[in-house]
């Protein structure tokens, strides 16, 4: 079993697959003034540009079909789109095609930069694991037919119970990224605040590199890094200064307010990014300091955001994303 393995032994045989790729890539990005984000264009003289995207749970109390949230997503000014497969499945039942979808999104100019969905890949039970990579792969391949390069891989099925061994947990998500691969789509391991595992940004990163992959990477949150502690102590988060732009696809935007306390604190506090109390100033210019021009997803859950017009909430977060994070770089 790998598990037997030495973390030395974990980490040189990363290094030779391309995992550190990431890291070593970010090394000295900062100094260029032509360094390339995730819209692909040239910094302008500026460090690190980025790109922003809407996670269509910002807008799921407004209750629209997956078409209209592609379009909400569009008209207010978003260049990628992050929707939830359960509306992909709800799409395809109703009779939709995902062709169709993919054209849409073509003809919108809105790019399907990563996909939400919930396979336990990470739970020790032999069977689950098995048929939730077949759910995985089904995911994927339905992403992959709307145009999605990236979905979110976070440990559902293991938020309570036991503490998972982190080489296990890289092992199967080394599967997991085989799945992918045979599909197309990069699975992104996300940090989970909540969760009894993967709830702080070190034990993520330590799993990717523990997986051996080159596809490894990771999907924070600002959020999630509050909730799970990853702003303590040392600040664990000072760890994004670690990933390149090859670690760092999507980065799940938000804010949260000074109370309640960490422990009350939940999903429904989130706020506008700039409205709350988040280092967001710190992990922007962790970000930059490596180049990382990563998509900058707005993520939200905010009860009181989903009485607001799906149009105008879509606007406002895309405002107030980029006020937070655009004054912060140059």
């Amino acid at each position: 079993m790998r598990s037997e393995t030495t973390r030395r032994e974990v980490l040189e045989g990363a290094a030779k697959a391309g995992v550190l790729a990431g890291i070593a890539g970010g090394m000295g990005a900062c100094s260029s003034s032509s360094a390339v984000g995730a819209d692909g264009k040239r910094g302008g003289g500026r460090a690190v540009q980025f790109a922003y995207a809407l996670n269509t749970g910002t807008i799921r109390g407004q209750k629209l079909s997956l078409v209209d949230e592609i379009k909400v997503t569009a008209k207010a000014g978003y260049g990628g789109i992050e929707p939830w497969l359960g509306k992909l499945n709800d799409h395809k039942k109703s009779g939709g095609s995902l062709k169709d979808v993919k054209k849409l999104c073509s003809d919108l100019g809105v790019k399907v930069v990563s996909g939400i969905a919930f396979a336990n890949w990470i739970v020790d039970e032999d069977a689950r694991r098995t048929k939730a990579l077949e759910q995985a792969k089904r995911e994927m391949d339905m992403l992959k037919q709307i145009g999605g390069t990236h979905i979110a891989a976070p440990p559902a099925g293991a938020t309570r119970g036991k503490v998972l061994d982190l080489d296990a947990v890289g092992e199967r998500y080394f599967a997991l990224l085989e799945a992918g691969r045979e599909v197309g789509v990069i699975p992104q391991l996300e940090v989970w605040g909540f969760s009894k595992n993967l709830h702080l940004l070190r034990q993520t990163m330590y799993a990717c590199v523990a997986s051996g992959h080159p596809d490894a990477c990771v999907l924070p949150d600002v959020y999630h890094l509050f909730k799970g502690g990853s702003y303590e102590g040392k600040y664990d988060a000072a760890g994004l200064k670690l990933l390149g732009r090859k670690a760092i696809h999507c980065f799940h935007l938000n804010d949260y307010p000074d109370k309640p306390s960490r422990v009350e604190m939940n999903d429904s506090h989130r706020v506008w990014p700039g409205d709350g109390v988040a280092p967001i100033k710190r992990i922007v210019k962790d970000l930059a300091s490596n180049g990382t021009g990563c998509w900058m997803s707005l993520e939200l859950f905010n009860r009181d955001y989903w009485k607001m017009d799906a149009l105008k909430a879509a606007k406002l977060g895309l405002a107030k994303s980029k006020a937070a994070v655009e004054k912060y770089l140059g």
